[in-house]
């Protein structure tokens, strides 16, 4: 058995040719919630891995194994709820009510912009067809949001204040561009 207790965000500062050739796991989102499991990779040796209580397992995110090994990580397909606009008469803004209220029930959910992604419920099924929402059943990875002060789907947070301590947040006295110049981190 293998103990894996370090985990590489997206495998960042990794060259991808060692990420290509890591030997992989394929995790449901049940699994890589938690911070403590037992799993066999793709060359068949069991792990076991031990993270920080709290951290999150994402696709594409690399576990370092004890003997120094990389193991790469894949989003298992899993049966979940797509739920899309009707394309008779439904509206963007549709996905922006369910999301708000699943938000409302600490549902775990995927945002898309043309989907939402959340476990099987049927009871919750039912409130979103109600609210004119096509709801289908489909197997595919699970990547629900890390909520406003965890990480993000698809990446670490930022910060909107910079290095003198304003904050961005507020109208800035210039347009806010992106780019190599932005003086803030991301």
């Amino acid at each position: 058995m293998l103990t894996c207790s370090k985990l590489i965000p997206g495998g960042q500062g990794l060259a991808s040719a060692l990420i290509k050739r890591a030997p992989t796991v394929s995790l449901d989102w049940d699994v890589r919630q938690k911070s403590r499991f037992q799993t066999q990779d793709s060359k068949g040796r069991v792990l076991s891995v031990f993270l920080q209580r709290g951290q999150v397992v994402r696709g594409g995110d690399v576990l370092l194994a004890e003997d120094g090994s990389l193991v790469r990580v894949e989003a298992a397909p899993q049966t979940l709820l797509r739920v899309t606009t009707c394309s008779q008469h439904g509206t963007p803004f549709d996905l922006t009510r369910a999301a708000y209220h699943l938000g409302n029930r600490h549902v775990p959910i995927e945002l898309q912009p043309d989907h939402l992604k959340i476990e099987p419920d049927s009871v919750l099924a039912d409130m979103l067809r109600a609210l004119h929402l096509t709801v289908k059943t489909v197997e595919e990875a699970f990547e629900p949001e890390g909520g406003a002060y965890g990480t993000h789907h698809g990446g670490a947070g930022h910060s909107h204040g910079d290095a003198q301590g304003h904050d961005h947040d507020h109208a800035p006295e210039q347009p806010h561009v992106h780019g190599p110049h932005c003086q803030h981190e991301h």
